[in-house]
């Protein structure tokens, strides 16, 4: 197989919250195209960082987790950012780990390439498609993550639809909106956490 490397920021040794019902390990891979205002990991949005984990010291850590770990999660940042998070998926699946994806779906066609290898996605839907820009501060992004939706609904995948809340950012109203727009596209797993304001990219929001 071809050598795999993957920019990672972060490694979680063993979680039971990343992947619903399964014991895992979660991978932080390093760089997002969007800079969203709650975001609580903004060391993991610059494209490479100072204190990157070697890809093959990942693996060196999976092999002794092998029958001890059920399943793997690819998180970040926005995994499908890096065009080698295939290859880096293949090779852990080979070892017997269930794959999960947490995303925002910033990349629709990748994650379609991805789909047939997941087990479980965690899809962040921050808001309506029209209103995604003043949250990402990126232009278009609401129709690339709802376009990532679409795909995931299609596919069986077993998922969970995440949004964040905070009043100042996504009112009653437009929440009752976006559950509405959710449950006429499909979904029927659509869970609400609340927003962590003490590590936010803004400072400006507060609790």
């Amino acid at each position: 197989m071809q050598q795999t490397t993957l920019q990672i920021g972060g490694l979680t040794p063993m979680t039971t919250i990343d992947y619903p019902g399964e014991l895992a390990a979660v991978i932080f891979c390093q760089g997002c195209p969007w800079s969203c205002r709650y975001c609580h990991n903004s060391h993991l949005l610059p494209r490479s960082g100072d204190d990157l984990i070697e890809w093959a010291s990942v693996i060196d850590f999976l092999k002794q987790r092998q029958g001890l770990l059920d399943a793997v999660v690819f998180s970040g940042g926005e995994p499908t950012l890096q065009r080698n998070l295939k290859a880096a998926i293949q090779q852990v699946r080979a070892m017997g780990f269930k794959i999960g994806l947490h995303s925002a779906g910033a990349y629709p066609e990748r994650l379609a390439e991805l789909l047939p290898l997941l087990d479980w996605v965690g899809l962040d839907i921050k808001a309506l498609p029209e209103d995604y820009d003043t949250l990402t501060g990126v232009s278009g992004s609401g129709k690339k993550a709802w376009k990532s939706l679409q795909l995931l609904i299609a596919s069986g995948v077993a998922y969970e639809i995440r949004t964040t809340v905070h009043p100042e950012l996504l009112t009653p109203a437009l929440l009752k909106q976006l559950d509405s727009r959710l449950q006429e596209t499909g979904v029927v797993n659509h869970q609400l956490q609340k927003c962590n304001t003490s590590h936010c990219l803004d400072t400006t929001l507060t609790a």
